[in-house]
């Protein structure tokens, strides 16, 4: 358990700091930003259905069978995400669009951004609780699809008026929120039965949601034959590494 911990709390430390990564968004052109930013989000399509279905899925079929229950919590993962994303929209949609309003958006940002990297925490430590391999496939995803998405919260942070120094300090405190993640995960497996039975369907319906819902769409938006083949290529790439990571341990 000592083990399951120490891997637990490093690797969600590792993730909150990919909430710095926007530092390196300063030097790079917009146009080029934009491209790289689509073969990222390809690769962490791949990544997040590669996890759900390769390590996530099978290793709770494999322990307790593919119920009725693994459905639902399967459903309820995506329900939740749905539901967050929509929360954050509707404060998006009833703020005046003004410079004086683009201020409190960048909050609900950090707000949602919060509550999402928590959820994260929580996927993070029931993956462990499974086993190391499962944990380390699980943080690696969860990696891939936030390095995008931490790049489009810095910048939404700097359009709302705040400074890049204030934009990387509350995107990595908000980052940190999935350390209380982790945490409550572990904290459930010693009073709650068979906890990660729950979690782990959960994060699969969660990674499903993010990967079909927010990413994929992204794709779609450049048609072109040459860059949706390399779309094609980085997204194999990412459900490639997830292949390749069920001969870690």
């Amino acid at each position: 358990m000592a083990d399951t911990i120490l891997y637990a709390f490093s690797s969600v430390l590792l993730v909150s700091l990919v909430s710095l990564v926007g530092v390196i968004t300063l030097s790079i052109k917009p146009k080029v930003l934009k491209n790289i930013l689509l073969y990222l989000v390809s690769f962490a399509a791949g990544a997040l259905f590669g996890d759900a279905f390769i390590h996530l899925l099978p290793e709770v079929v494999e322990q307790s069978g593919f119920s009725l229950y693994v459905s639902l919590y399967v459903l309820a993962g995506i329900v939740v995400f749905f539901s967050l994303e929509k929360l954050v929209q509707w404060h998006h949609y009833h703020l005046p669009h003004s410079k004086q309003q683009a201020h409190p958006f960048s909050v609900m940002v950090l707000v949602g951004d919060a509550v999402h990297n928590f959820i994260d925490g929580l996927i993070i430590g029931a993956s462990y609780l499974v086993s190391i391999p499962v944990g380390i496939a699980t943080t690696i995803a969860v990696i891939l699809h936030e390095i995008p998405q931490e790049i489009g919260d810095f910048g939404v942070l700097l359009h709302g008026g705040f400074s890049r120094g204030k934009a990387l300090l509350f995107n990595f405190l908000t980052a940190l929120t999935a350390v209380l993640g982790v945490g409550v995960s572990l904290y459930l497996s010693s009073y709650v039965e068979n906890v990660t039975m729950m979690l782990i369907p959960f994060a699969v319906g969660g990674f499903i949601y993010i990967a079909g819902s927010d990413l994929i769409p992204e794709l779609h938006k450049q048609s072109s034959p040459v860059h949706s083949v390399l779309q094609l290529l980085a997204f194999l790439l990412g459900v490639g590494v997830m292949v390749a990571l069920l001969w870690i341990g």
